[in-house]
């Protein structure tokens, strides 16, 4: 069973990876409409869709979620080891 350290730290790193997530996901709307003019498609499987921009927009999102997830969970970490004094185990480095 998990203990109350792994818990919170489960709902930590939850919470701002879910934060980031939103945050991302606004930040690269804006920067699709800013640079492209247009809204980005609602449904890229789409045929109706350009596949140019079927891909753009998927590559563009994939990257752009899983960087902001790694930053929100590198800045949650860093907040658990200051109120924790450690790292949390789940991202202890292996030597």
């Amino acid at each position: 069973m998990a203990d109350k350290g792994d818990i919170g730290w489960r709902l930590m790193a939850g919470a701002a990876a879910f934060a980031g997530g939103w945050v991302a996901k606004k930040a690269i709307t804006l920067a699709w409409k800013k640079s492209t003019g247009k809204e980005p498609p609602t449904n890229p499987e789409s045929p109706d869709v350009a596949l140019k921009e079927a891909i753009g927009w998927a590559v563009l999102m994939g990257v752009g979620m899983e960087v902001a997830r790694l930053l929100a969970t590198r800045a949650a970490a860093h907040q658990w080891a200051k109120g924790t004094g450690q790292n949390p185990e789940k991202l202890k480095a292996e030597v």
